[in-house]
Protein backbone atom coordinates (compact mmCIF):
# COMPACT_ATOMS: atom_id res chain seq x y z
CA UNK A 1 0.00 0.00 0.00
CA UNK A 2 1.29 3.61 -1.01
CA UNK A 3 2.03 6.23 1.56
CA UNK A 4 -0.26 9.01 1.73
CA UNK A 5 -0.88 12.47 3.62
CA UNK A 6 -3.83 13.12 3.42
CA UNK A 7 -7.56 11.82 2.51
CA UNK A 8 -10.10 13.58 1.38
CA UNK A 9 -13.71 11.36 2.04
CA UNK A 10 -17.49 11.66 2.07
CA UNK A 11 -17.61 13.45 -0.97
CA UNK A 12 -21.20 13.96 -1.71
CA UNK A 13 -19.75 14.26 -5.22
CA UNK A 14 -16.42 14.20 -6.65
CA UNK A 15 -15.88 15.79 -10.08
CA UNK A 16 -12.61 14.82 -11.99
CA UNK A 17 -12.84 15.65 -15.37
CA UNK A 18 -11.11 12.70 -16.10
CA UNK A 19 -9.91 11.72 -19.82
CA UNK A 20 -7.60 12.16 -22.46
CA UNK A 21 -4.94 15.25 -21.72
CA UNK A 22 -6.40 17.30 -24.84
CA UNK A 23 -8.95 20.11 -24.95
CA UNK A 24 -12.35 18.88 -24.61
CA UNK A 25 -14.79 19.82 -27.34
CA UNK A 26 -18.06 19.07 -28.19
CA UNK A 27 -20.00 16.53 -26.50
CA UNK A 28 -17.01 15.92 -23.88
CA UNK A 29 -17.59 19.42 -22.90
CA UNK A 30 -20.62 17.51 -20.51
CA UNK A 31 -18.63 14.59 -19.20
CA UNK A 32 -17.65 15.53 -15.51
CA UNK A 33 -16.70 11.84 -14.45
CA UNK A 34 -18.64 12.67 -11.21
CA UNK A 35 -17.67 10.02 -8.10
CA UNK A 36 -21.06 10.11 -5.90
CA UNK A 37 -19.33 9.69 -2.15
CA UNK A 38 -15.95 9.67 -3.36
CA UNK A 39 -12.70 10.05 -2.31
CA UNK A 40 -9.09 11.34 -3.40
CA UNK A 41 -5.96 10.00 -1.44
CA UNK A 42 -2.99 12.48 -1.67
CA UNK A 43 1.16 12.42 -0.99
CA UNK A 44 3.69 14.44 -1.28
CA UNK A 45 1.22 17.36 -2.90
CA UNK A 46 0.12 14.88 -5.29
CA UNK A 47 -2.69 12.65 -6.33
CA UNK A 48 -2.46 9.20 -5.33
CA UNK A 49 -6.17 7.44 -5.78
CA UNK A 50 -9.56 8.32 -6.41
CA UNK A 51 -12.28 5.82 -5.32
CA UNK A 52 -15.25 5.31 -3.08
CA UNK A 53 -14.90 6.58 0.25
CA UNK A 54 -15.26 3.15 1.52
CA UNK A 55 -12.91 1.45 -0.42
CA UNK A 56 -10.27 4.25 0.31
CA UNK A 57 -10.92 4.83 3.59
CA UNK A 58 -10.50 1.06 4.55
CA UNK A 59 -7.03 1.28 2.15
CA UNK A 60 -5.25 4.13 4.03
CA UNK A 61 -7.00 3.33 6.95
CA UNK A 62 -3.87 4.56 9.00
CA UNK A 63 -3.43 8.00 7.68
CA UNK A 64 -2.80 10.66 10.27
CA UNK A 65 -4.80 13.83 8.63
CA UNK A 66 -8.36 12.64 6.83
CA UNK A 67 -10.76 15.86 5.89
CA UNK A 68 -14.44 15.22 6.01
CA UNK A 69 -16.22 16.82 2.73
CA UNK A 70 -19.65 15.43 3.92
CA UNK A 71 -21.89 17.01 2.07
CA UNK A 72 -20.07 19.04 -0.17
CA UNK A 73 -19.11 19.36 -3.70
CA UNK A 74 -15.51 18.46 -4.37
CA UNK A 75 -13.86 19.79 -7.72
CA UNK A 76 -10.35 20.90 -9.43
CA UNK A 77 -9.14 24.63 -8.52
CA UNK A 78 -10.36 26.84 -11.24
CA UNK A 79 -7.52 27.99 -13.47
CA UNK A 80 -8.04 31.82 -14.49
CA UNK A 81 -6.04 31.89 -17.54
CA UNK A 82 -6.49 35.59 -18.52
CA UNK A 83 -6.12 38.07 -16.08
CA UNK A 84 -4.27 41.76 -15.45
CA UNK A 85 -3.80 41.45 -11.83
CA UNK A 86 -0.69 43.74 -11.68
CA UNK A 87 -1.43 47.35 -11.92
CA UNK A 88 -1.31 50.69 -9.52
CA UNK A 89 -4.78 52.53 -9.23
CA UNK A 90 -8.35 52.67 -9.10
CA UNK A 91 -11.25 52.83 -11.76
CA UNK A 92 -14.54 52.88 -10.23
CA UNK A 93 -15.08 56.30 -11.41
CA UNK A 94 -15.17 55.07 -14.54
CA UNK A 95 -18.58 52.71 -13.89
CA UNK A 96 -20.42 56.17 -13.19
CA UNK A 97 -19.66 57.35 -16.55
CA UNK A 98 -20.17 54.31 -18.07
CA UNK A 99 -23.85 54.93 -16.48
CA UNK A 100 -24.34 58.12 -18.03
CA UNK A 101 -23.75 56.67 -21.09
CA UNK A 102 -20.25 57.13 -22.06
CA UNK A 103 -18.54 53.86 -23.97
CA UNK A 104 -15.46 52.52 -22.92
CA UNK A 105 -13.44 53.18 -26.04
CA UNK A 106 -14.83 57.04 -25.54
CA UNK A 107 -13.13 56.83 -22.08
CA UNK A 108 -10.08 55.46 -23.32
CA UNK A 109 -9.73 58.55 -25.77
CA UNK A 110 -10.41 60.83 -23.23
CA UNK A 111 -7.88 59.76 -21.52
CA UNK A 112 -9.33 57.33 -18.82
CA UNK A 113 -9.27 53.65 -19.22
CA UNK A 114 -5.70 52.03 -19.53
CA UNK A 115 -3.64 55.26 -19.70
CA UNK A 116 -5.18 56.38 -16.33
CA UNK A 117 -3.99 53.19 -14.87
CA UNK A 118 -0.82 53.25 -16.73
CA UNK A 119 0.33 56.48 -14.92
CA UNK A 120 -0.59 55.27 -11.82
CA UNK A 121 1.18 51.81 -12.31
CA UNK A 122 4.43 53.98 -13.57
CA UNK A 123 4.11 56.19 -10.36
CA UNK A 124 3.56 53.47 -7.30
CA UNK A 125 6.70 51.60 -6.11
CA UNK A 126 7.55 47.65 -6.86
CA UNK A 127 7.26 47.05 -3.70
CA UNK A 128 3.95 48.61 -2.89
CA UNK A 129 2.77 47.33 -5.98
CA UNK A 130 3.99 43.73 -5.17
CA UNK A 131 1.74 44.16 -2.34
CA UNK A 132 -1.26 45.30 -3.70
CA UNK A 133 -0.74 42.41 -6.23
CA UNK A 134 -0.33 40.01 -3.30
CA UNK A 135 -3.85 40.99 -2.00
CA UNK A 136 -5.30 40.45 -4.94
CA UNK A 137 -3.92 37.01 -5.54
CA UNK A 138 -5.32 36.02 -2.01
CA UNK A 139 -9.05 37.58 -3.25
CA UNK A 140 -8.31 35.11 -5.80
CA UNK A 141 -7.62 32.01 -4.24
CA UNK A 142 -10.43 32.89 -1.53
CA UNK A 143 -12.40 32.48 -4.80
CA UNK A 144 -11.40 28.86 -5.53
CA UNK A 145 -8.63 30.15 -7.88
CA UNK A 146 -5.59 27.72 -7.50
CA UNK A 147 -3.82 28.78 -11.27
CA UNK A 148 -4.04 31.95 -12.77
CA UNK A 149 -2.19 33.62 -15.55
CA UNK A 150 -1.08 37.16 -15.53
CA UNK A 151 -0.31 40.13 -18.11
CA UNK A 152 1.96 42.66 -18.08
CA UNK A 153 0.98 45.70 -20.37
CA UNK A 154 0.35 48.50 -17.26
CA UNK A 155 3.53 49.99 -17.93
CA UNK A 156 4.11 50.51 -21.70
CA UNK A 157 7.37 51.76 -21.19
CA UNK A 158 11.26 49.59 -20.35
CA UNK A 159 11.20 50.30 -16.92
CA UNK A 160 7.26 49.52 -15.74
CA UNK A 161 6.80 46.48 -18.19
CA UNK A 162 9.93 45.12 -16.38
CA UNK A 163 8.95 46.18 -12.85
CA UNK A 164 5.64 44.12 -13.58
CA UNK A 165 6.52 41.17 -15.19
CA UNK A 166 9.60 40.80 -12.54
CA UNK A 167 6.50 41.35 -10.37
CA UNK A 168 4.66 38.52 -11.83
CA UNK A 169 7.59 36.00 -11.20
CA UNK A 170 8.49 36.89 -7.90
CA UNK A 171 5.02 36.03 -7.05
CA UNK A 172 5.04 32.35 -8.45
CA UNK A 173 8.06 31.71 -6.80
CA UNK A 174 6.45 33.15 -3.20
CA UNK A 175 3.03 32.58 -3.19
CA UNK A 176 1.25 29.45 -3.18
CA UNK A 177 -0.19 29.70 -6.40
CA UNK A 178 0.84 28.55 -9.88
CA UNK A 179 1.32 32.03 -12.03
CA UNK A 180 2.22 32.24 -15.96
CA UNK A 181 3.30 35.55 -16.90
CA UNK A 182 2.54 37.26 -20.13
CA UNK A 183 3.67 40.11 -22.34
CA UNK A 184 1.52 42.06 -23.01
CA UNK A 185 3.16 45.70 -23.97
CA UNK A 186 0.84 46.10 -26.99
CA UNK A 187 -1.85 46.74 -25.02
CA UNK A 188 -2.46 50.31 -26.30
CA UNK A 189 0.03 53.27 -27.26
CA UNK A 190 1.14 54.71 -24.50
CA UNK A 191 -0.13 58.85 -24.87
CA UNK A 192 3.59 59.88 -24.65
CA UNK A 193 4.69 58.04 -27.39
CA UNK A 194 4.99 58.08 -31.15
CA UNK A 195 2.84 55.32 -32.61
CA UNK A 196 5.47 53.53 -35.22
CA UNK A 197 8.39 54.13 -32.62
CA UNK A 198 6.66 52.52 -29.79
CA UNK A 199 5.77 49.24 -32.40
CA UNK A 200 9.78 49.41 -33.42
CA UNK A 201 10.36 49.49 -29.43
CA UNK A 202 8.17 46.27 -28.92
CA UNK A 203 9.33 44.64 -31.55
CA UNK A 204 13.26 45.25 -31.49
CA UNK A 205 13.79 45.89 -28.07
CA UNK A 206 10.62 44.69 -25.91
CA UNK A 207 10.15 41.67 -27.13
CA UNK A 208 14.11 40.40 -26.77
CA UNK A 209 15.14 41.62 -23.55
CA UNK A 210 11.58 40.32 -21.77
CA UNK A 211 12.10 36.98 -22.67
CA UNK A 212 13.14 35.53 -19.44
CA UNK A 213 10.46 37.16 -17.93
CA UNK A 214 7.38 35.88 -19.89
CA UNK A 215 6.34 32.76 -21.36
CA UNK A 216 3.50 34.52 -23.50
CA UNK A 217 3.45 37.09 -25.61
CA UNK A 218 -0.19 38.93 -26.05
CA UNK A 219 -1.25 41.72 -28.83
CA UNK A 220 -4.65 43.69 -28.20
CA UNK A 221 -5.44 43.92 -31.55
CA UNK A 222 -9.07 46.30 -32.06
CA UNK A 223 -9.66 49.55 -33.46
CA UNK A 224 -7.88 52.30 -31.09
CA UNK A 225 -5.21 49.72 -29.98
CA UNK A 226 -3.23 47.71 -32.41
CA UNK A 227 -3.44 46.76 -36.23
CA UNK A 228 -3.73 43.42 -38.16
CA UNK A 229 -0.13 44.93 -39.65
CA UNK A 230 1.64 45.73 -36.88
CA UNK A 231 0.00 42.59 -34.98
CA UNK A 232 1.93 40.62 -37.67
CA UNK A 233 5.26 42.06 -36.40
CA UNK A 234 5.10 41.88 -33.09
CA UNK A 235 4.27 38.08 -33.70
CA UNK A 236 7.34 37.31 -36.20
CA UNK A 237 9.17 39.24 -33.39
CA UNK A 238 7.77 37.27 -30.29
CA UNK A 239 8.87 33.88 -32.53
CA UNK A 240 11.94 34.61 -33.36
CA UNK A 241 12.78 35.03 -29.73
CA UNK A 242 10.85 31.42 -29.02
CA UNK A 243 7.62 33.00 -27.05
CA UNK A 244 4.14 31.19 -27.72
CA UNK A 245 1.47 33.47 -28.92
CA UNK A 246 -1.94 35.13 -27.35
CA UNK A 247 -4.00 37.60 -28.88
CA UNK A 248 -7.01 39.88 -27.64
CA UNK A 249 -9.42 39.70 -30.67
CA UNK A 250 -12.66 40.48 -31.42
CA UNK A 251 -13.79 42.03 -28.35
CA UNK A 252 -15.38 45.34 -29.82
CA UNK A 253 -14.92 44.56 -33.75
CA UNK A 254 -13.83 41.91 -36.21
CA UNK A 255 -10.53 43.11 -37.45
CA UNK A 256 -9.86 38.98 -38.54
CA UNK A 257 -7.23 39.26 -35.93
CA UNK A 258 -9.06 35.73 -34.65
CA UNK A 259 -8.36 33.93 -38.12
CA UNK A 260 -4.40 35.64 -37.68
CA UNK A 261 -3.85 34.71 -35.03
CA UNK A 262 -4.65 30.89 -35.91
CA UNK A 263 -2.20 31.47 -39.16
CA UNK A 264 0.62 32.23 -36.43
CA UNK A 265 -0.72 29.03 -33.90
CA UNK A 266 -1.63 31.12 -31.29
CA UNK A 267 -2.08 28.84 -28.28
CA UNK A 268 -5.68 31.12 -27.60
CA UNK A 269 -7.48 34.06 -28.61
CA UNK A 270 -9.56 35.62 -26.23
CA UNK A 271 -12.74 37.62 -26.25
CA UNK A 272 -13.97 36.97 -29.37
CA UNK A 273 -17.38 38.30 -29.06
CA UNK A 274 -17.15 39.33 -32.73
CA UNK A 275 -15.85 36.67 -34.40
CA UNK A 276 -16.95 34.98 -38.51
CA UNK A 277 -17.68 31.14 -38.89
CA UNK A 278 -14.19 30.81 -40.91
CA UNK A 279 -12.50 32.14 -38.20
CA UNK A 280 -13.95 29.61 -35.93
CA UNK A 281 -12.93 27.42 -38.30
CA UNK A 282 -9.60 28.39 -38.93
CA UNK A 283 -8.37 28.16 -35.13
CA UNK A 284 -10.19 25.00 -34.80
CA UNK A 285 -7.64 23.79 -37.49
CA UNK A 286 -4.84 25.19 -36.10
CA UNK A 287 -5.53 24.39 -32.69
CA UNK A 288 -5.46 27.48 -30.73
CA UNK A 289 -7.91 27.81 -27.78
CA UNK A 290 -10.92 30.09 -27.66
CA UNK A 291 -10.68 31.45 -24.15
CA UNK A 292 -14.27 33.52 -23.32
CA UNK A 293 -14.17 36.78 -20.90
CA UNK A 294 -18.10 37.03 -20.04
CA UNK A 295 -17.57 39.21 -17.48
CA UNK A 296 -16.34 41.67 -19.87
CA UNK A 297 -19.67 42.44 -21.94
CA UNK A 298 -21.91 41.91 -18.40
CA UNK A 299 -19.72 44.67 -16.28
CA UNK A 300 -19.76 46.67 -19.92
CA UNK A 301 -23.10 46.44 -20.38
CA UNK A 302 -22.33 45.67 -24.23
CA UNK A 303 -25.27 42.79 -24.33
CA UNK A 304 -23.22 40.45 -26.67
CA UNK A 305 -21.06 37.88 -25.64
CA UNK A 306 -19.10 35.31 -27.34
CA UNK A 307 -21.19 32.61 -29.39
CA UNK A 308 -19.98 29.66 -27.22
CA UNK A 309 -23.03 27.54 -29.22
CA UNK A 310 -21.43 28.22 -32.21
CA UNK A 311 -18.25 27.01 -31.41
CA UNK A 312 -18.99 24.19 -29.60
CA UNK A 313 -21.10 22.97 -32.67
CA UNK A 314 -18.17 23.65 -34.67
CA UNK A 315 -15.69 21.24 -32.28
CA UNK A 316 -13.27 24.85 -30.87
CA UNK A 317 -12.26 23.62 -27.94
CA UNK A 318 -13.33 26.97 -25.16
CA UNK A 319 -12.16 27.99 -21.69
CA UNK A 320 -13.46 31.16 -19.81
CA UNK A 321 -11.72 33.39 -17.43
CA UNK A 322 -11.81 36.43 -15.65
CA UNK A 323 -10.15 39.20 -17.38
CA UNK A 324 -9.59 40.62 -14.00
CA UNK A 325 -8.67 44.18 -14.37
CA UNK A 326 -9.63 47.69 -13.38
CA UNK A 327 -11.77 48.67 -16.02
CA UNK A 328 -13.91 46.25 -17.85
CA UNK A 329 -13.80 42.90 -15.00
CA UNK A 330 -13.09 43.89 -11.35
CA UNK A 331 -13.72 40.46 -10.55
CA UNK A 332 -12.04 37.75 -8.41
CA UNK A 333 -14.65 35.04 -8.96
CA UNK A 334 -14.58 32.41 -11.48
CA UNK A 335 -17.93 31.21 -9.95
CA UNK A 336 -19.33 34.30 -11.30
CA UNK A 337 -17.87 33.60 -14.71
CA UNK A 338 -19.36 30.10 -14.44
CA UNK A 339 -23.24 31.63 -13.65
CA UNK A 340 -22.80 34.31 -16.73
CA UNK A 341 -21.50 31.94 -19.02
CA UNK A 342 -24.97 29.70 -18.79
CA UNK A 343 -27.16 32.40 -18.56
CA UNK A 344 -25.79 35.10 -21.31
CA UNK A 345 -23.71 31.99 -23.27
CA UNK A 346 -26.05 29.77 -23.22
CA UNK A 347 -23.57 26.85 -22.37
CA UNK A 348 -24.33 24.16 -20.07
CA UNK A 349 -23.17 24.04 -16.21
CA UNK A 350 -21.29 20.78 -17.67
CA UNK A 351 -19.46 22.76 -20.31
CA UNK A 352 -19.07 25.82 -18.40
CA UNK A 353 -17.09 23.64 -15.16
CA UNK A 354 -15.01 22.36 -17.86
CA UNK A 355 -13.84 25.83 -19.66
CA UNK A 356 -13.11 27.13 -16.27
CA UNK A 357 -10.91 24.00 -14.82
CA UNK A 358 -9.54 21.55 -17.20
CA UNK A 359 -9.72 23.75 -20.54
CA UNK A 360 -8.44 26.62 -19.21
CA UNK A 361 -5.43 24.51 -17.77
CA UNK A 362 -4.66 23.83 -21.71
CA UNK A 363 -5.05 27.32 -22.90
CA UNK A 364 -1.93 28.25 -20.29
CA UNK A 365 -0.37 24.84 -21.29
CA UNK A 366 -0.77 23.60 -17.61
CA UNK A 367 -3.21 20.51 -18.33
CA UNK A 368 -0.82 18.11 -17.18
CA UNK A 369 -0.54 19.38 -13.85
CA UNK A 370 -3.88 21.11 -13.12
CA UNK A 371 -7.32 21.37 -14.41
CA UNK A 372 -8.61 17.58 -13.81
CA UNK A 373 -8.26 15.40 -10.45
CA UNK A 374 -6.14 11.95 -11.89
CA UNK A 375 -3.59 10.30 -10.76
CA UNK A 376 -0.61 11.90 -11.06
CA UNK A 377 -1.75 15.27 -10.86
CA UNK A 378 -1.66 17.77 -8.70
CA UNK A 379 -3.47 18.20 -5.48
CA UNK A 380 -5.11 21.71 -6.57
CA UNK A 381 -8.54 20.93 -5.23
CA UNK A 382 -11.31 23.34 -4.33
CA UNK A 383 -14.30 21.95 -1.43
CA UNK A 384 -17.94 23.52 -1.99
CA UNK A 385 -20.20 24.03 0.49
CA UNK A 386 -22.65 22.59 -1.77
CA UNK A 387 -24.13 18.81 -2.36
CA UNK A 388 -24.86 19.25 -6.11
CA UNK A 389 -22.81 21.13 -8.91
CA UNK A 390 -25.85 22.34 -10.53
CA UNK A 391 -25.56 24.70 -7.32
CA UNK A 392 -22.87 26.51 -8.11
CA UNK A 393 -24.29 28.81 -10.89
CA UNK A 394 -27.76 28.99 -9.02
CA UNK A 395 -26.28 30.60 -6.07
CA UNK A 396 -24.49 33.62 -8.18
CA UNK A 397 -22.35 36.19 -6.73
CA UNK A 398 -21.66 34.01 -3.71
CA UNK A 399 -18.54 32.44 -2.60
CA UNK A 400 -18.84 28.53 -2.27
CA UNK A 401 -15.83 27.76 -1.27
CA UNK A 402 -15.44 25.88 2.21
CA UNK A 403 -11.82 24.93 1.88
CA UNK A 404 -8.52 25.03 -0.42
CA UNK A 405 -5.89 22.33 -1.09
CA UNK A 406 -3.03 23.47 -3.10
CA UNK A 407 -0.55 21.30 -3.93
CA UNK A 408 -1.63 19.03 -0.72
CA UNK A 409 -1.58 21.42 1.28
CA UNK A 410 -4.76 22.90 3.34
CA UNK A 411 -6.01 26.33 2.97
CA UNK A 412 -9.02 28.06 4.67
Amino acid sequence: MKKIDLLIHNCSELITIKGEQRARVGSELNDLSVVKNGAIAINDGNIVEIGKSKDLLTKYSNVEKKLDAKKCVVMPGFVDCHTHLVFGGSRENEMAMRLKGISYLDILKQGGGIHSTVKATRKISKNDLKQISINRLDKLLNNGTTTVEIKSGYGLNYNTEKKILEIINELNDEHVMDIIPTFLGAHTIPKDSDREKYVNWIVEEAVPKFRNLAKYCDVFCEDGAFTVEETKKIFSSAIQNGYKLKIHSGQFNDLGASGLSAYYKAVSADHLENISLDQIRQMKENGTIAVLLPGVPFYLQSQKYANARLMIKEQLPIAIATDFNPGSCPSYSMQMMITLACLNMNMTIEEAIIASTYNSAVAIEMENQVGSLEKGKQADIIILDIENYKEIPYYFGTNLVKQIVKKGKIYK
